[in-house]
């Protein structure tokens, strides 16, 4: 089955079950080519577990998963990668002992300096993937106002520089659709804004972007259109002021789905 071409991933009856516990029961989702696609709902709602079934991070039972008209159900976060399929995580995981840049360095794809005969073989092909590391990891960092702290350790970022260089990591692979995990959690307020504004100007150049997030504000401004879980479904979708006008997520909200 092939997408439509507006579509660049679509989630197809997804369950998934922690012994009695069940996780996302018959969960859908369809994410737009070029688009930010939103998903909020109380604690509880499965909005995790739906990202890690995305990002091949958790395996589930019935369902596929589909990226660009290919099922990529059963692939490894390697190969999702590979693909163009990449996440962040609401909990940084940055290397705090590495500096800024070789964080990013880090994350560059397909090292040939790592491998030995390469390396003894083909040093100037090495030395040019190099540079260009270099060069891209200059360049987002640049972009995100982190260039000065390039060679500062890691854990010496603000929460919100972190989300900011966790998503500078994602991109160094150059993905098509990003997962967002919670990118305004334990960000100031000015941050959270410079976020959002990079997330806008690289949705400008043709990113696609799923964004898992409790600020409201940010969801706003950012997705259209927006799905809201409960007990692992999805209650609704549409647009912000749909879904927050909408009985059941007032519901779903006040009522404290676990």
């Amino acid at each position: 089955m092939s997408l439509q071409t507006d579509d660049l991933l679509r989630v197809q009856d997804v369950h998934v079950g922690f012994g009695e516990f069940t996780a996302l029961d018959g969960a859908h989702l369809r994410i737009a080519r070029g688009g930010i696609t939103g998903m909020v709902g109380p604690n509880g709602a499965g909005k995790s577990t739906l990202f890690n079934v995305l990002g091949g991070q958790q395996a589930h039972k019935g369902g596929r998963v589909l990226f660009d008209g290919q099922d990529i159900t059963h692939w490894s976060v390697h190969r999702r990668a590979q693909a163009g399929l990449t996440r962040t995580f609401q909990i940084s995981r940055e290397m705090g002992a590495l500096t800024v840049l070789e964080n990013l360095l880090l994350a560059a794809p397909q090292q040939p300096g790592e491998k030995l005969w390469h390396a003894l073989l083909n040093t100037a092909a090495a030395r040019q993937h190099e540079a260009q590391a270099m060069a891209q990891a200059q360049a987002l960092l640049e972009r995100v106002g982190l260039w000065r702290l390039a060679h500062e350790r890691a854990d010496s970022l603000s929460g919100g520089q972190k989300k900011l260089l966790e998503l500078c990591r994602a991109l160094m692979l150059k993905p098509r659709l990003v997962l967002l995990d919670e990118p305004a959690a334990g960000v100031n307020p000015v941050l959270v804004g410079e976020i959002a504004d990079f997330i806008r100007s690289l949705q400008a150049e043709g990113m696609s972007f799923a964004i898992v997030e409790h600020n409201m504000d940010m969801i706003a401004a950012l997705c259209d259109p927006v799905y809201v879980l409960a007990q692992g479904k999805v209650l609704t979708q549409g647009s912000f002021a749909q879904v927050s006008a909408n009985a059941q997520v007032v519901e779903a909200y006040l009522g404290g789905v676990a």
